[in-house]
């Protein structure tokens, strides 16, 4: 399973805490790739990650690889602008990459905390970005950012490292999906309520489809929602739709 790489701070006499972005031997296989690739381009910084789904908006629970400075990914992960920021708003538009000298990782709302943060990634060397989102072939969405401290890239820069992610993506993205599943495996009757639930129909109405009792299908549905960590049925299913159970 890949974990979001930890970066790591330095305390130099005087200066006080200064973070830099975690080197290659703090990350995984695919990670070091991808730092690599940035680095060609003149990117110290990368952040890959899932595209936010309603049910699963957040930063922590997206999050693939990333060599942010710790203090800086532990700041983000507490006030958590993921899925209401400016890069998914603008990704949600349009599927062409794009540039920006702007922090992408805030909020629309422009307040203190907004400016705050922008600084926060600026002081870290990430002013400039180049993003873009990328479906995989079982139609899995993730999301690219690469950051640092350079010139806008021309469009055919823009074209070749869009291009290299995607081969990079398409190398590795089977290995990827492992890790976004539910926690057990559903049996059949549990995914028979379910598809059910998802019809509309209530638990005494699956019950007579299925021909069992009412506390059975209730017994069912609340396994399937432990086994995909939701709080209700219609997480449930709407999880169990995205790991294309049903």
């Amino acid at each position: 399973m890949f974990r979001v790489t930890e970066s790591i701070c330095h305390e130099e006499e005087g200066k006080g805490v200064s973070a830099v972005p975690v080197d290659d031997a703090g990350l995984c296989p695919l990670g070091r790739q991808f730092a690599a690739l940035g680095r060609r381009y003149g990117f110290d910084y990368f952040f890959v990650g899932n595209f936010p789904k309603a049910d699963k908006p957040e930063f922590s629970a997206n999050a693939l690889f990333c060599n942010w400075p710790l203090e800086l990914k532990e700041r983000y992960r507490t006030g958590d602008q993921f899925s209401a920021s400016k890069l998914v708003a603008r990704l949600k538009q349009s599927i062409v990459p794009f540039q920006s000298a702007e922090c992408l990782f805030v909020g629309e709302r422009n307040d203190e905390a907004d400016h705050d943060l922008a600084g926060a990634f600026a002081a870290c060397g990430m002013g400039f970005s180049l993003a873009f989102a990328i479906h995989d072939c079982a139609l899995a969405h993730y999301l690219f950012v690469f950051s640092g401290e350079r010139e806008e890239l021309d469009r055919q820069d823009v074209a070749n490292f869009y291009f290299e992610c995607l081969e990079l993506l398409d190398s590795c993205s089977s290995r990827i999906a492992q890790r976004d599943g539910p926690r057990e495996k559903l049996s059949a009757r549990e995914i028979e309520c379910l598809r059910w639930s998802a019809a509309g129909k209530s638990s005494d109405e699956i019950a007579i489809i299925l021909s069992i009792s009412s506390h059975t299908v209730v017994s069912y549905l609340k396994s399937a929602m432990r086994k995909l960590d939701s709080v209700n049925r219609m997480q449930a299913v709407a999880r169990a739709c995205r790991f294309r159970l049903l």
